[in-house]
């Protein structure tokens, strides 16, 4: 028994130290994007001691749009990426059979030791992932943040009217901020749930597994079907 105990004591430790660390990468990444976004705000940039520049010239917009990818690039991926998805279907599997269990017996669910120590490990796992899904999501509205080149093509309409000598430059430079507005719409993945990179089998399992599980549960407890 002792020996179970410590076992199980230090693998629950190396999880959670590896989610520890997946939610550090996280932390990072939104302070990347935080930063990001304050670079074409002179007062925010300024604040944050930041290089400032504005999107009037074509060379901008490619080093705006080249620094974007690279950020989003930097540091760890693919590692965070597998603790994510692991601590997703650890959860995913956790949470179908406690509802596999309460469509077998749910005056008796609670009655098992066992099931007290799913319900924990799934309470845990649920906390973990709201608090990456709430970093990835923020950290995706700030790197998808339209408005920033919106506002751009909005200050140069005005400054045609100011300079109509340029107006044909500025015109190319307004061409390329609309093509930047579309890239940057296209590239959102269809695979994400709330801001965590999902695998698109993990993706669709979740879609109709731990759904008609739910399903299932509501319908059981209420006493008629209702399709998730």
């Amino acid at each position: 028994s002792a020996i179970n105990f410590l076992e199980r004591l230090c693998l629950t430790w190396m999880f959670f130290f590896m989610m520890c660390v997946a939610e550090r990468t996280y932390k990072q990444r939104f302070l990347f994007a935080k930063l990001f976004s304050h670079i074409t705000s002179a007062r925010k940039a300024r604040k944050y001691e930041i290089p400032h520049f504005r999107l009037k010239k074509v060379e901008n917009i490619k080093i705006w749009l080249s620094l974007r990818s690279y950020l989003k690039r930097r540091g760890p991926q693919r590692s965070v990426d597998v603790v994510v998805s692991s601590v997703f279907l650890l959860a995913l599997s956790i949470a179908f059979i406690c509802c596999a269990q309460v469509l077998k017996g749910h005056k008796t669910f609670l009655s098992a030791v066992y099931n007290w120590e799913f319900l924990m490990w799934e309470a845990a796992l649920l906390l973990f992932l709201l608090r990456l899904a709430s970093l990835g999501s923020e950290t995706n509205k700030k790197y998808s943040n339209i408005s920033i080149l919106l506002t751009e093509q909005i200050n140069l309409y005005l400054k045609m009217e100011k300079k109509p000598n340029k107006k044909e430059q500025l015109s190319l430079v307004n061409n390329v901020l609309k093509l930047s507005t579309k890239l940057l719409k296209e590239l959102d993945s269809p695979f994400r749930l709330y801001g965590l990179t999902m695998n698109p089998l993990i993706y669709n399992i979740t879609r109709v597994v731990i759904l008609s599980a739910v399903s299932g549960v509501i319908s059981d407890l209420l006493g008629f079907n209702i399709r998730v």
